[in-house]
């Protein structure tokens, strides 16, 4: 079975996979990492989203075999240590505004949401309305209103 090594929450790790079996399952199934959700399985819902390289992308539409030994996956379970702390900023604005409902696309929100800051902030300038306008993830549950205000708050709180 081929192995591929990636770096995953700051620590390499190797799996012994097929190389089309999809990188959410590899980190699901065989790291045992959770945090991302299985939504859609094609990219649309976005449920699973994480960071490659500080990028947001979703592991369910990658194939392992696409991954780099220097590539960093980067998950909701390793997303605090980016900042050195219990949670990220962007996840303590989600817990004080009590954005989740049932809670479950909420990682990959939070994932997308400090993508878009990053985003934004490489750009020279901070989050805006049209940028919440393009983050696409869905919410069963219709908490828009208030991941939107998490994502203004969590923005400021990313300083």
């Amino acid at each position: 079975m081929p192995q591929h090594t990636f770096i995953l929450n700051g620590k390499a790790v190797t799996a012994d996979v097929e190389g089309d079996v999809r990188l959410l399952w590899v980190l699901r199934d065989v790291l045992g990492v959770t945090g991302p959700k299985y939504g859609c399985g094609v990219g649309v819902c976005r449920a699973c989203t994480s960071h490659l390289n500080g990028k947001a992308f979703t592991p369910c539409a990658v194939p392992v075999e696409d991954l780099a030994p220097t590539d960093e996956v980067t998950t909701i379970e390793g997303l605090p240590d980016t900042v050195g702390s219990d949670l990220h900023p962007m996840q303590e604005a989600w817990l004080d505004l009590d954005v989740a409902q049932c809670g479950y696309c909420q990682p990959g929100q939070i994932m997308t949401a400090v993508a878009e800051v990053r985003r934004a902030r490489e750009a020279g300038r901070e989050i805006t309305e049209a940028d919440l306008d393009t983050i696409r993830n869905i919410c069963r549950c219709g908490t828009y209103h208030r991941i939107r205000q998490a994502v203004l708050e969590g923005s400021r709180r990313m300083e």
